[in-house]
């Protein structure tokens, strides 16, 4: 057996062996012997795409859903620097994904050689962690580094050695020959002693890993780690709850004026809500938190926050926040506290050593894991803080609806709410993390039973069809139900290749809703809209593509989507599916509009009319 081959059979069955299920791969000839091996592990579901950018984030997506790192294999060269986007969002987010990039040997590198650049840290900080693995060699102990190799950049990336999680990358200078002899064994791990090599290849008994990892960071009996404040979650989505990391929550005193601040991110959502709970404190939710639910949980907080006077007479006293906050200006507001004054106490969860969101540089701690000193509120305490705010916003809430109702129009924010409302429990439900998100945010009712996921880690506009596409399939091979994505026009226009799916690649039962208005939607709501004359070409930046076509030449059904009582049609059918909703980027603007003012509207006379 070559030394290539015998490298990439002993490193594929060493990841399969830590908890790797799903790889992709993007073709080419240096990455050969990882291409093969892969397909050939019976553990590892293969995925195939054509373009390089597409396959990164398909892994995200994968990975995301999945909570357990992905594999992403390319050959040398470019093809390495389109995963580059896929790695910035899973580091910002805590994705963990294992990049493996094949490369020439050192003896052809700066010569001039075909398809070879340098690769060496090609993500720069964005990795948890880089090796330039040595050329695989016919040596002794070449078996042990290889398993050795493969374990750590599992540890590494999923967190089980007690970082916070995130992409690796690998280098993998390989020497021809590249594809094994036709009478070489099968895979390392399935087969007996190869002939030829000084030591065995084989791994551990039973399928165990080359290398355990202890106390907290144990993997779960599915394979999955315990991320260290992640949240693993129940039922068809993932693995018991996680131990919290060692030593005791921070402590801190009941007051009646404050608020749980639930930002973008997978963690443990249960101990804030029953923090919130038991405090009387409203829980301020965003979509992808996964804490958008139970009694406290608000649904228009944003108009709420928007509202002047409610905000002036609602400011909090203590703030506890976690996950990545960020999807409105009144929501920095609310976290950067007052102008001229010492802001709220403010306890920002960690997402991981050395990782916490504080945009607005308010925190006055930071811990790992939070919890109320003494009993809590006393009789009469505290209920008239929660309902001030439920008060408000079921105001802004029916004021809102008032209007998405008034007529059969399809409207973006109507959209978000009724599809939000729509998908059966066990649904997952991709949000491009533009003005769908935003839309959920404001309308989105709480509500158990369903996943939402967003790339708001870097909150970029690529990838996004693939994300979903890997994020419906993870969600589905764990027993999940049907998946939906809400997406704008561009965001699916700048992953077309992630529709075109080979006819031997496995397909989700995902229907990909696209909102398209001709253009950049969210600059409308911002203050380029003011600059006239440039801002249709510059900002607003019409397409006029024929969506229907693009689905029709990836080979997708298509539905066009003209009402919204249309919408429960839409989502019967099965499979990768594209529904095509048009909209006016004039009117969507002017609605919002209309929205938000009739929503603070609402507020502020909430807290003018008082109990009642």
């Amino acid at each position: 057996m070559n030394p290539s081959t015998a490298f990439a059979r002993v490193f594929v069955d060493e990841l399969a062996r830590c908890g790797v299920r799903e790889a992709v791969l993007a073709p080419g000839s240096r990455s050969t012997p990882l291409a093969l091996a892969l397909f050939d592990h019976p553990a590892v579901r293969l995925h195939v795409r054509l373009d390089e950018r597409s396959a990164g984030f398909l892994g995200l997506g994968l990975a995301k859903a999945s909570r357990r790192p992905s594999v992403l294999v390319c050959t040398s060269g470019t093809a390495a620097a389109h995963f580059h986007a896929a790695v910035i969002e899973a580091d910002e987010a805590g994705v963990p994904l294992i990049v493996l990039t094949a490369d020439r040997p050192p003896e052809l590198r700066g010569t001039g050689t075909n398809q070879t650049i340098d690769q060496l840290k090609l993500y720069g900080a964005a990795v948890r962690w880089f090796c330039e693995a040595g050329v695989p060699e016919a040596g002794p102990g070449m078996a042990r580094y290889w398993r050795s190799l493969a374990g750590r950049a599992w540890a590494l990336a999923s967190g089980a050695a007690g970082g916070f999680p995130g992409p690796v990358q690998l280098n993998l200078p390989l020497r021809e020959p590249l594809v094994p002899d036709a009478r070489e064994p099968g895979p390392a791990g399935r087969a007996g002693p190869v002939a030829g090599w000084p030591d065995s290849l084989e791994g551990r008994p039973d399928g165990a890993p080359w290398t355990r990892f202890g106390g907290a960071a144990v993997p779960y009996r599915d394979g999955s780690p315990a991320w260290l404040n992640h949240r693993p979650a129940d039922g068809p989505y993932g693995s018991p709850a996680a131990p919290g990391p060692a030593g005791e929550p921070l402590r801190i005193e009941w007051a009646e004026r404050g608020v749980v601040v639930c930002g973008d991110g997978d963690y443990d959502t249960e101990p804030l809500l029953e923090l919130a709970e038991a405090a009387g404190w409203p829980v301020l939710a965003e979509p992808s938190s996964g804490a958008r639910r139970g009694p406290n949980a608000l649904c228009a907080y944003g108009y709420l926050l928007g509202a002047p006077g409610f905000a002036a007479g609602h400011e909090p006293e203590v703030i506890v926040s976690a996950g990545r906050p960020g999807l409105s200006r009144s929501q920095q507001a609310l976290l950067r506290g007052r102008p001229g004054s010492w802001p709220a106490r403010h306890v920002v969860l960690a997402q991981g050593p050395g990782r916490w969101a504080d945009p607005g540089r308010s925190a006055t701690e930071v811990a790992a894991a939070v919890a109320l000193s003494g009993p809590g509120p006393g009789p009469g305490r505290g209920p008239a803080w929660l309902a001030a705010w439920r008060r408000a916003d079921g105001a802004a809430r029916r004021a809102a609806d008032a209007i998405l109702d008034a007529d059969e129009t399809l409207t973006e924010p109507g959209l978000g709410r009724d599809l939000a409302a729509a998908l059966p429990d066990g649904a997952l439900l991709w949000a491009a993390s533009s003005m769908p998100v935003r839309d959920l945010d404001l309308h989105m009712v709480p509500r158990t039973g369903i996943r939402v996921l967003s790339s708001r880690g870097a909150s970029g506009v690529d990838g996004l069809v693939s994300s979903a596409i890997g994020a419906a399939l993870a969600h589905q091979a764990a027993g999940g139900g049907p998946a939906a994505a809400l997406l704008g026009d561009l965001a699916f226009l700048h992953d077309a290749p992630g529709l075109v799916l080979g006819p031997d690649e496995p397909r989700p039962d995902l229907c990909l809703i696209v909102v398209n208005n001709d253009g950049g939607g969210i600059f409308s709501d911002l203050e380029q809209a003011a600059l006239s004359e440039p801002f249709e070409r510059v900002f607003g930046t019409p397409h006029g593509t024929d969506l229907e076509s693009l689905a029709r030449a990836a080979g997708l059904e298509y539905t066009r989507l003209e009402r919204p009582a249309d919408l429960a049609g839409a989502l019967a059918g099965r499979g990768l599916r594209v529904v095509e909703a048009r909209t006016e980027r004039a009117a969507a603007a002017a609605l919002r509009a209309e929205l938000r003012a009739a929503g603070t509207a609402a507020a502020e006379a909430a807290v003018t009319a008082g109990p009642g």
